[in-house]
């Protein structure tokens, strides 16, 4: 008998890799494919409710031709979420990238620095988040700080300074600062959707072998120089996964406009059949927009 070909180290981790991925993959062929199929089939008709259950009565693509042609509200939410998503999405990375490089120096209660950063995640998800948007308590505090307080908060403050000072800006200029107040107003959101983000950033840091900026000091490189030569080329993968987790961590999220319509037809107006259609036109438009954007990354993600 012959001997067995020893499993080289790429082999063995991709075998690694599809083990721990295998419970999804059960759990998607066992609990997903089935309800995907039916959510599709009700995109394409009018769903009819009856003591005997849902009835699909086909329609073509009615559904789909209401929601470009007829919704007066669907196409301008789906072009502001695609925006806003594109400059959060930005702002989380470049926020994730930089604490990510503050939290690997060395310095006193570093450990408790990165849990704080971190507690980002648990505040964003499951109860806490509910709390947050359900809470009838922080509805009241809210409320009362908006009667009581002056209403301006710090970005309308520095608007209206920026404003004076400059004398006013139009055009394009008005554009960026427009972006720009927004992006600071969305610090909040931006900071609660950075703590997945923060953690892969600081694994690959740490990664980053210690001997390559030892022999950058040696001839002579600064921090700046360091920084783009070697940190960001060698942390650029880990930036092409934490794009496409922010991606759809903001697609996911059921406080925007889009998602609430979805709800709102499906649960409030019981229209099955329409609700499906706008599901899968968003998933869509989420699955082109992460296969592009994807695309233009990894052009230059260096995988040496």
């Amino acid at each position: 008998m012959g001997r067995k070909k020893p499993v080289g180290l790429e082999k063995s981790r991709a075998v690694y890799g599809y083990l721990f991925i295998l419970p999804f993959i059960l759990g998607f062929v066992f609990f997903m494919i089935k309800p995907l199929w039916q959510s599709f089939m009700m995109s394409l008709s009018d769903v009819q409710i009856s003591n005997s259950g849902f009835q699909n009565v086909s329609n073509h693509f009615e559904n789909y031709k209401r929601a470009f042609l007829i919704d007066p509200e669907f196409n301008r939410m789906l072009v502001e979420n695609i925006s806003t998503m594109i400059y959060r999405s930005l702002a989380t990375i470049v926020f994730s990238f930089f604490v990510a490089l503050l939290l690997n120096q060395k310095f006193k209660g570093r450990a408790l620095a990165r849990s704080i950063f971190f507690l980002a995640v648990i505040l964003s998800s499951g109860v806490l988040a509910g709390l947050e948007y359900n809470n009838s308590l922080m509805a009241e505090l809210k409320a009362s700080i908006e009667e009581f307080g002056s209403g301006n908060s710090i970005t309308d403050v520095l608007e209206q300074v920026l404003l004076t000072n400059t004398g006013g800006v139009s055009g394009p200029s008005q554009k960026v600062f427009n972006t720009l107040f927004e992006i600071i107003d969305s610090i909040y959101d931006v900071a609660m959707a950075s703590g997945i983000q923060i953690i892969i950033f600081l694994s690959g840091l740490q990664n980053i072998s210690a001997s390559m900026y030892e022999a950058a000091d040696m001839e002579g490189c600064t921090a700046w120089e360091k920084l783009w030569k070697i940190t960001v080329p060698m942390i650029s993968p880990l930036m092409l996964v934490c794009w496409i987790y922010t991606i759809v961590d903001f697609f996911m999220k059921t406080d925007n406009q889009i998602m609430e319509k979805i709800n709102t037809q499906m649960v409030d107006q019981l229209n099955y059949g329409y609700s499906s259609a706008l599901s899968w036109i968003y998933f869509a438009v989420c699955m082109l927009l992460i296969g592009l954007t994807s695309l233009i990354i990894s052009k230059v993600v260096n995988h040496d």
